[in-house]
C-alpha cells in the first residue's frame, strides 16, 4: 500500500514539518507526546503522517511469512482518529486537511460530531470530539479498525479529553498495536509523557518538541480603570472598553509605531509596517460578551466585516469565520470565545485584542449547583492568544489589562476534572468497569467529594446500584448521546408526553436556554434565529434517538416509573394543570434533587437542601417547582438566600414525589441543639430536605450518635467543652508529639476527629442517650490515647509543674496547639530561682524551659532560656534597677550562693 498522503505538499510552509522525522521515530514506541505551540501545523500534518506510518507498517506486517511474526509487529494499518475539544474545531481541521489533499470531505478525510458525520469506509483520518470518542470506546473497547488515536490540544484539559486519555491508556494493555499520540501546545507535555510511558514495552513515551516559529510580536497593555467583573458577570463598561480598544488597535496597526515587543523588538518597528489593513481577532469569555462587543464594533466601524465565533452560532457562520478573507472582501474582525485560542486557526489575523477572561465550569458541592463562571484566564492561555497575531508575520497583541494582572494569573488552565460536575464521568467509569476511575491513568484524579456526589446522583437516577455497579438502565443511558440526567428524562418522559415533546424540552435544557422570567416554556417560545434552528435540529436528533431505542432496554428504563405511577401522574396533571407543565415533568426527571417547595414569598427549598430565590416571575405563584438551573447570587433576585433560580417549570407534589422517590423518607432524625447542649429527635416525613411533618420523639442510639458525629464534623472540636485540665493535657501531648513524634499522639483537630471512637466513644454514647455536653470532662478521655508503656514517662517528659530552688512547684505553660514547637514557659519570681544555674530541659532534653522571671509585683523583668548567662550578665542591670524599687526583697550581688526564696528579707 502506497503512502496515502503527500506530506511534502501538506506540510509546505508549516513549522511542524521540521519535526516529522522525529515524530516518525517516536511512533515506534507505540505512544508519544507532541509539544508544539499553536500555529505550527501539528493538527494539519501529524494525522496524515501517522496514517502513512500505519500504512507502511501494515504493508510490512502483511509481507511477514508467519502469523507469530506478524503478531510481534506493532502498527497494523487502520484509521487514525483525531480528537479536537470543540465541534467547530473538528469541522475546521477536517475541512483544512481535505483541501490540502484535494479530496472531498468524507473520502480519505472525514469528521464526526454529535448529530453529524462526514466519513466513509474509505476514511483514513477522522476528526471527532473527545466525548464522541469516549462513547465509541464504551461501545467497542478494542476500537476495531482503528490503528491510532491522536488526542489534540490536551493542554486545554476538557474533562472528556482527560477521560479519553485514561481509557486509551487502559486499552493499550489489550492492544499494544494501538498507537496513542497526545499533542499539547504548552509546556505541560512531560506530564502526559510520563503517564503514557507506563503503557509502552520500553517504559518510554518519547516527547517530540517543535519550537515556536512566531514572528516579532508587539505586546501592548490597555488596562481598564474599573473592575472587569461584578456580581452579574462581565460589566457592560468593560465590554465597551474592549470594543473601543479594538477600534483603536486597528488604527494603530494602520499607522504602527513599535511598542515594547516581546520578540525581536529591535526589528519590530520596521517589520510591523505590514499590519496596515490586517484582520483582527478579539478574545472574550462567552457568547453573550462576544455578541455585545461585536455589535459595538459594528456601530463604531460600520465598514468592517465583524464576525462572531462561538459554539452557539450555526455551523455555516462558524465555517465563515474560520475560512479567511477572500479577495476584495472588507477587513474582518472576528470576535471569539477561547475556541480560537489553540484548537482553531483563524486565517489572516495579525492583530489580537485579549480581554484576559475565561469561562470555566465550577461545582458547588455543598449547594448542588454547577455552571460556568467567568475568571481570569491562565498565563499560558494569554500567551497563546497573543501568539495568534504573530503566526503569519510580525503582529501586535493588545491586552485589556495591566502587567500586574498578568503576573497574578494562574500559570495553567484549571483541569475541568477538578471543578466540574462528574455525573457523566462517573457513569463512564462504571460502564468501563473501573468505578470511580480506580486504576486509570488519568491526568487529574477526580476529587473524592464530587465523585461521591455524582455516584449518589446516579444511584438516585437508577443508573447505578447501591454498590456503585452499573445497572441495565445505566447501560442504556450510556448509549444516549446526552448527559445521563437528560438521557433519563428523555427516555422516561417520552413514554408519558411523547418522544417529540420530551426531545424538545431536553434539547432546550442541553443548550442552556434562558428566559427573563426563568420559565422554561417561555424560554423556548423566545428562541429566535440560529438558537431556534439549533434547538430544532437537536430536538429532531433526540426524537430519532428515542425511536431507535424504543425496541431496546429503554422501553422500561426506570423501575421507579411503573405504569401505575405514570397513570397517577397523568391524573394529577389533569386535575391540577395550572401548577404543572410537561416542562416541569422533564426537569424533575432530569434533576430530582432539585424539585423545590415554596417556603416563603419568592423563596424555594430544593430536596437537596438548597434555598434559592425567584423574582419577577409568574412562577412565584407556584407551590412546587422543578428547577433546571440554580446559581450563586447576592443580588435582589436571590431574596437573601445566596442563590437564584434561573430556569424552572411548575409541578405538583405527586410529580415531585415520583421523580424523587428515592428521597422520600419517614424516619427519626436527630440534631444537636446548642441551646440545651443535648441531642433532640424528631420523627420526620420528608422529600429530602423538604419536610412535610415533624413530631418530637426519642432518637435511637445509632441515629443520636450519628447526630453527635455530624455536629462534631460541622463545628469541629470547638463543640466540646474543654476544661483547663483537659486543655493543658492536650497541649502537653501536642508538645511531645512535635518533639518525639510516634508513639505520642498528634492532638490536632483532624487527628482527634478521625480517632473519636478510640478516645471519646463512651462519652459519645452518653450524649446519644440524652446526656448533656457540659457534664463531660475530656481529661480522662484524652488519657485513653496515651501510648503504653511510654505513658509512664509523661510526667517526666512533660511535667505539669516544675520545682524551683525556693521549693515552689510552678505550673508550666505549654505552647498553643497551632505552635507545638514553641517553648514551655515558667513564670516565677526571680528570687525563687537563686542558685539555679542550669536551665531545665524537657522532652528528653530537646526543649529548654523559657523562664519569665518576675518582679515582686509579678511583672516580667527578664525572659531567658539560659539562666547561667543571665546570672553572669543581665542580672546586674536588673538588680540595679529593681533593688531601689523593691528594697524589702533580696537582690544579692551573688545570686548563685544566696538562698532562693519567695519571701521578703524580713520574713526570710
Amino acid at each position: 500500500m502506497n503512502a496515502p498522503f503527500d506530506l511534502d505538499a501538506i506540510g509546505r510552509g508549516l513549522p511542524f514539518a521540521t519535526a516529522t522525522a522525529e515524530l516518525t521515530r517516536a511512533l515506534d514506541a507505540g505512544a508519544c507526546v507532541v509539544q508544539a505551540p499553536p500555529g505550527t501545523g501539528k493538527t494539519t500534518l501529524a494525522p496524515p503522517l501517522v496514517a502513512n506510518w500505519l500504512a507502511e507498517r501494515g504493508d510490512a506486517w502483511r509481507d511477514v511469512d508467519t502469523a507469530a511474526a506478524r503478531g510481534a509487529m506493532p502498527g497494523r494499518a487502520g484509521r487514525v482518529i483525531v480528537t479536537q475539544p470543540r465541534r467547530v474545531a473538528v469541522r475546521a481541521a477536517a475541512r483544512r486537511l481535505a483541501q490540502l489533499t484535494g479530496t472531498r470531505l468524507g473520502d480519505i478525510v472525514g469528521y464526526a460530531v454529535r448529530g453529524e458525520s462526514r466519513s466513509s469506509a474509505a476514511t483514513l483520518v477522522e476528526f471527532v470530539t473527545p466525548g464522541l470518542l469516549d462513547r465509541r470506546l464504551l461501545a467497542d473497547p478494542e476500537l476495531t479498525g482503528v490503528g491510532a488515536v491522536i488526542l489534540d490540544e490536551v493542554h486545554e484539559r476538557p474533562i472528556e479529553s482527560d477521560v479519553a486519555f485514561g481509557l486509551l491508556a487502559d486499552v493499550r494493555a489489550l492492544r499494544d498495536d494501538l498507537v496513542v499520540v497526545a499533542m499539547s501546545a504548552t509546556l505541560d507535555a512531560p506530564r502526559f509523557a510520563d503517564l503514557l510511558a507506563a503503557t509502552t514495552t520500553s517504559g518510554d513515551a518519547p516527547l517530540v518538541d517543535c519550537p515556536s516559529a512566531l514572528h516579532p510580536l508587539d505586546v501592548r497593555w490597555a488596562p481598564f480603570d474599573s473592575p472587569r467583573l461584578d456580581a452579574r458577570g462581565v460589566t457592560r463598561a468593560f465590554l465597551e472598553h474592549v470594543a473601543r480598544t479594538t477600534t483603536r488597535a486597528l488604527d494603530d496597526a494602520d499607522t504602527h509605531v513599535g511598542g515594547r515587543g516581546t520578540a525581536a523588538a529591535t526589528d519590530a518597528v520596521a517589520n510591523l509596517a505590514g499590519l496596515r489593513g490586517c484582520d483582527a481577532l478579539v478574545f472574550l469569555p462567552g457568547a453573550r460578551e462576544v455578541s455585545i462587543v461585536a455589535e459595538q464594533v459594528r456601530q463604531l466601524r460600520p465598514e468592517l466585516d465583524v464576525l462572531e465565533l462561538h459554539g452557539r452560532i450555526d455551523a455555516a457562520e462558524q465555517d465563515r469565520a474560520t475560512a479567511g478573507r477572500g479577495p476584495g472582501e472588507p477587513r474582518r474582525v472576528v470576535v471569539s470565545t477561547a475556541l480560537a485560542e489553540s484548537s482553531l486557526t483563524v486565517p489572516g489575523v495579525r492583530l489580537v485584542v485579549d480581554a484576559g477572561l475565561s469561562r470555566e465550569p465550577r461545582r458547588d458541592v455543598a449547594r448542588g449547583m454547577n455552571g460556568l463562571v467567568t475568571v481570569a484566564c491562565s498565563r499560558a492561555s494569554a500567551v497563546q492568544r497573543a501568539g495568534r497575531a504573530a503566526r503569519l508575520g510580525p503582529g501586535m497583541a493588545v491586552r485589556c489589562y495591566d502587567e500586574q494582572t498578568f503576573a497574578r494569573m494562574p500559570e495553567h488552565v484549571t483541569p475541568e476534572m477538578a471543578t466540574s460536575d462528574l455525573t457523566d464521568v462517573a457513569l463512564t467509569f462504571a460502564a468501563w468497569g473501573t468505578p470511580g476511575g480506580t486504576g486509570l491513568s488519568l491526568p487529574t484524579q477526580p476529587p473524592a467529594p464530587a465523585l461521591r456526589e455524582a455516584t449518589h446522583t446516579l444511584v438516585g437516577l437508577g443508573a447505578l446500584d447501591a454498590d456503585g455497579r452499573i445497572t441495565a438502565l445505566g447501560r442504556t443511558l450510556v448509549e444516549v448521546p446526552a448527559d445521563p440526567r437528560l438521557a433519563r428524562a428523555l427516555l422516561v418522559a417520552a413514554e408519558r408526553i411523547g418522544a417529540r415533546s420530551a426531545a424538545e424540552y431536553v434539547a432546550a435544557l442541553a443548550d442552556d436556554v434562558r428566559s427573563r422570567d426563568a420559565d422554561l416554556d417561555h424560554a423556548i417560545a423566545e428562541l429566535q434565529g440560529p438558537a431556534r434552528s439549533r434547538w430544532v435540529r437537536e430536538s429532531e436528533r433526540l426524537t430519532r434517538v428515542v425511536a431507535a431505542g424504543s425496541n431496546d432496554a429503554g422501553a422500561t428504563p426506570d423501575p421507579g416509573w411503573a405504569p401505575g405511577h405514570a397513570a397517577a401522574s397523568r391524573r394529577a396533571r389533569s386535575v391540577d394543570a395550572e401548577t404543572e407543565s410537561d416542562a416541569g415533568l422533564v426537569i424533575a426527571l432530569a434533576y430530582p434533587e432539585r424539585v423545590a417547595h415554596r417556603v416563603a414569598e419568592g423563596v424555594y427549598l430544593t430536596a437537596s437542601g438548597t434555598r434559592a430565590g425567584l423574582d419577577d416571575s409568574p412562577l412565584t405563584e407556584c407551590e412546587w417547582l422543578a428547577v433546571a438551573d440554580v446559581a450563586r447570587s447576592d443580588g435582589r433576585a436571590a431574596r437573601g438566600t445566596g442563590a437564584v433560580i434561573r430556569l424552572a417549570a411548575p409541578i405538583t407534589r405527586p410529580i415531585a414525589e415520583d421523580a424523587a422517590s428515592h428521597l422520600l423518607v419517614d424516619e427519626v432524625r436527630a440534631t444537636w441543639d446548642a441551646t440545651s447542649g443535648k441531642i433532640v429527635g424528631r420523627r420526620v416525613k420528608a422529600l429530602g430536605a423538604i419536610e412535610f411533618s415533624a413530631t418530637p420523639t426519642s432518637p435511637t442510639p445509632e441515629v443520636a450518635r450519628q447526630a453527635v458525629a455530624n455536629a462534631l464534623a460541622a463545628q469541629r472540636l470547638s463543640l466540646l467543652t474543654w476544661s483547663d485540665a483537659a486543655a493543658a493535657l492536650r497541649r502537653r501531648l501536642a508538645f511531645l508529639h512535635h518533639h518525639l513524634a510516634d508513639p505520642w499522639p498528634a492532638m490536632d483537630d483532624d487527628t482527634l476527629l478521625a480517632r473519636l471512637d478510640e478516645w471519646l466513644a463512651p462519652e459519645l454514647d452518653r450524649l446519644a442517650r440524652g446526656g448533656k455536653l457540659a457534664s463531660i470532662d475530656l481529661t480522662e478521655p484524652l488519657r485513653r490515647l496515651l501510648p503504653w508503656p511510654e505513658a509512664t514517662r509523661l510526667d517526666e517528659l512533660a511535667p505539669e509543674r516544675l520545682r524551683v530552688p525556693s521549693g515552689s512547684s510552678v505550673r508550666i505553660t505549654y505552647p498553643p496547639l497551632d505552635e507545638p514547637g514553641g517553648p514551655p514557659i515558667v513564670a516565677v519570681k526571680l528570687q525563687e530561682c537563686f542558685g539555679l544555674t542550669q536551665t531545665p530541659r524537657l522532652a528528653d532534653g530537646r526543649a529548654p524551659v523559657l523562664f519569665h522571671l518576675l518582679s515582686p509585683a509579678q511583672r516580667p523583668v527578664a525572659v531567658t532560656d539560659d539562666l547561667a548567662s543571665f546570672w553572669a550578665g543581665p542580672y546586674a542591670g536588673v538588680r540595679a534597677d529593681m533593688r531601689g524599687r523593691y528594697p524589702k526583697h533580696p537582690w544579692p550581688e551573688d545570686p548563685l550562693t544566696h538562698v532562693a526564696t519567695a519571701k521578703t528579707k524580713n520574713r526570710l
